[in-house]
């Protein structure tokens, strides 16, 4: 039996339901993460026991496959849960991290519960599982609570097959037996208090900064609420604008900060316990230097006892609670990188003995156009893996992006994503990649001699020069180009099977099979391969990584179709864009005389969005990855669509590749703003223009021909309310949908499925 069945209280559940049925036999974990049930009685008592095991599975278990064969090996006295084994007959999913269930925090918050205030309590039903395995089975000795020997009062817990909680429950622990916490200084002196978690809570309402351990790395907590504080945090942290996370105590302290409803209650409280972007209330206490600029806060809930009691002790019941790492490198998520790194920015650090085998950061969960559209995908949701509807007749490895690294490995009808492991632009970013990829090829038993390796076509991605060299031993290699990959993996993610299909990819860069630099793409997908049928009009760039940190570089060549040099040069003067370039006047004209001779064209739909924010005022630099389009996107809230922007048509060329030309838009949006009208209604009506203009180019690629009228989209930009909104508008007018991803990130986190998915859509990898 296969699916979420290790790590969920199957096999209690299913001892439970044998005994109550007085049948023989056992029941067991076994070496690729599935259940092996052998189990002996009269006919109508085994088709009840298999009736009820299918219908009243534990909480968090998802039975998927079922394998059911008649055995004769003897008379079994009794069932009994037996010793786990390493054989593999069914690859199972590992189990992803479960946030603390209500009956456990009730323990916890029980003074006469032996866990009352206890920080590490769970059950069968919740708490850590893929950030402490080391392998597989799911047994305590393959966990980090292998440390941890279980005392008197556990042990009997543990062996009652009466509690159902904790029955066999491999994580469960107490404060005589369990993980304790620890309090130091930012110069590592331990602390002697007997409360760490409400001495740390003390001083964090005090003002401090604390580093806290939890359970797939470090937070770093403050209070939300102080100005100086949190400027203090971004001092430290080198993080002048990038939004902090806020984690409230419950949901009804978040109803306080954000606007809720029906669909974000239910994420906030579900057992993945993600950070969710949603709208600030006027009313709310939280600093404005917490996300600067932006409409939305990312919030979250406590999913340990631990972060439940500090936030019950904190002043505020809510507090800042961002990712603990040096900007640009990963969280950390053991003592010596909290040690080395995080001293410097914390004045104290809260942590604990249990060790975190797999670092696993925050899920992050946005709305777009109403629907929920995943950001990171990580804690809660990895490694549960997404079924296609292709069986590959290959095992595969996909090496996905550089910038939101997240490789896969996939067998038969299933792809394993991993966590999000950051961008591979520095060593240690790169070894996380590459012990991912290990581990997940060791736990499935994905045999490297044999895979067949995915990679990105761009020549000078880390994650394509990784697969090149493993794919040296098996010789099989295979490349997808970028933006296609992406189109694919919605497709994957939505089950699309048709033979043809129209998809649109609208990202930041990615590299083009024409050597150009492409970003908006509307790309004919089916069975023989894939054509590029539109585009954005290519810009001129110089090539140098400075376009994208200094997005007035790519107005200015934008510009110059519409004004000569001088003429550019002269409104960057008199509006004050020049100041906005570190080089000042000289970095523009050699910018301008560099893209006259020796340019790189680009299509790139988020380099057109940074030139508007830029023109615009918005933002001027690049802090953070897309930072320049999302505040543009959030600048716009409340806009309106301005009366006379019905010119959406004007953009779209026809000819061998149809052309969407930004240009008269760009003139509009000077007209606009010379005649003075308000900054979120240009914003708005900007991006929904060019999100009517795409919807017109995929329109205009779809007449004629024999496709679904079905779109899929992906890439980051894609997640842009008010440009989906646009597609969405145009392509209703002839009856085409547009189809987004659920599963997995738009973005380069969800490429390597897309990347599978063309072994089977494409290469006819499948069976």
């Amino acid at each position: 039996m296969s699916g979420l069945v290790q790590g969920v209280g199957f096999r209690p559940y299913v001892h439970s339901l044998a005994k109550s049925l007085k049948l023989g036999g056992y029941v067991k974990n076994v070496g690729g993460s599935e259940v092996e049930i052998v189990v002996e009685g009269d006919r109508d008592s085994v088709s009840l026991f298999l009736y009820k095991l299918l219908l009243d599975t534990p909480k968090p278990a998802e039975v998927e496959h079922v394998v059911i064969e008649e055995v004769h090996q003897g008379e079994y006295l009794e069932f009994k849960i037996e010793k786990s084994s390493g054989t593999l007959y069914l690859r199972s999913m590992l189990p992803p991290d479960f946030s603390i269930c209500d009956e456990c925090l009730r323990e916890v918050l029980d003074p006469r519960d032996r866990r009352h205030s206890y920080p590490f309590n769970s059950c069968v039903w919740c708490g850590p599982r893929f950030s402490m395995m080391y392998s597989v089975p799911y047994d305590r000795n393959m966990t980090s609570m292998r440390d941890f020997p279980l005392c008197p009062d556990c042990a009997r817990e543990y062996t009652d097959i009466e509690n159902r909680r904790r029955y066999h429950a491999q994580g469960i622990s107490c404060p005589k037996c369990g993980p304790r916490a620890y309090l130091y200084t930012r110069n590592l002196e331990l602390l002697d208090v007997d409360e760490p978690i409400h001495e740390a809570a003390k001083l964090i309402s005090e003002g401090y900064i604390v580093g806290v351990k939890g359970v797939g790395g470090y937070h770093i907590a403050c209070l939300a609420t102080d100005d100086d504080v949190v400027l203090r945090l971004r001092q430290r942290k080198k993080r002048p604008t990038k939004p902090f996370a806020v984690m409230t105590l419950d949901i009804d302290i978040a109803d306080r900060l954000v606007v809720l409803d029906d669909i974000s209650r239910n994420l906030l409280l579900s057992p993945q316990r993600p950070i969710v972007l949603l709208l600030k209330r006027e009313s709310s206490p939280v600093s404005k230097y917490v996300s600067p600029g932006m409409a939305h806060e990312g919030v979250f809930l406590p999913y340990t006892a631990l972060h439940y009691i500090l936030l019950r002790d904190v002043r505020d019941r809510f507090a800042v609670m961002t990712s603990g790492n040096v900007t640009d490198e990963p969280m950390c998520y053991n003592e010596k990188c909290a040690i080395d790194k995080l001293s410097k920015i914390a004045d104290f650090i809260l942590t604990h003995n249990r060790v975190i085998v797999n670092r696993v950061d925050d899920s992050v969960i946005r709305f777009t156009d109403g629907s929920p559209i995943l950001l990171r995908r990580s804690r809660g949701y990895v490694p549960q893996w997404i079924r296609i509807p292709f069986r590959l007749s290959v095992e595969a490895v996909a090496m996905g992006a550089d910038i939101i690294s997240a490789p896969a490995v996939a067998f038969e009808d299933r792809v394993v994503l991993t966590q999000y492991i950051g961008e591979l632009g520095n060593g240690e970013t790169m070894s996380e990649f590459l012990k991912y990829l290990r581990y997940f090829t060791d736990v499935y038993r994905v045999d490297s001699a044999k895979a067949v390796y995915v990679v990105d076509k761009h020549p000078r991605y880390i994650s394509r020069a990784i697969g090149v060299e493993m794919s040296e031993n098996s010789g099989k290699l295979v490349e997808i180009q970028h933006h296609t990959a992406h189109i694919l993996s919605t497709m994957a993610d939505a089950n699309l099977l048709g033979e043809s299909y129209i998809g649109v990819a609208t990202d930041g860069v990615g590299y083009g099979d024409d050597g150009a630099i492409w970003g908006c793409e509307v790309i004919e997908i089916s069975r023989m391969g894939y054509r590029r049928l539109g585009k954005l009009s290519y810009v001129k760039l110089s090539g140098s990584d400075r376009d994208v940190e200094y997005p007035a570089r790519v107005l200015a060549s934008y510009l110059t179709r519409i004004l000569s040099e001088e003429e550019v040069i002269s409104l960057y003067e008199k509006s004050g864009l020049v100041k906005t370039l570190p080089g000042g006047n000289l970095e523009l004209e050699i910018f301008l005389r560099t893209v006259k001779k020796n340019w790189i064209y680009s299509s790139s739909l988020g380099r057109f969005l940074d030139a508007i924010s830029v023109l615009l005022g918005v933002a001027v630099t690049r802090e953070y990855e897309g930072s320049p389009a999302i505040r543009l996107e959030e600048a716009a809230y409340r806009g309106s669509l301005l009366p006379e922007a019905d010119f959406a048509d004007e953009l779209v060329h026809v000819g061998e590749v149809i052309e969407i030309d930004p240009i008269p838009l760009i003139e509009r949006i000077l007209k606009y703003a010379s005649e003075g009208r308000p900054q979120r209604d240009i914003a708005y009506t900007a991006q929904y223009v060019i999100g009517r203009a795409i919807g017109r180019a995929i329109l205009t690629a779809a007449r004629g021909k024999r496709v679904s009228r079905l779109v899929p989209a992906g890439g980051g930009a894609i997640v842009n309310s008010i440009i989906v909104r646009g597609v969405k508008d145009e392509l209703k007018s002839e009856e085409f949908v547009l189809v987004l991803p659920t599963r997995i990130p738009p973005n380069d986190g969800g490429i390597a499925l897309g990347q599978i998915y063309s072994l089977a859509y494409i290469a006819n990898i499948a069976s």
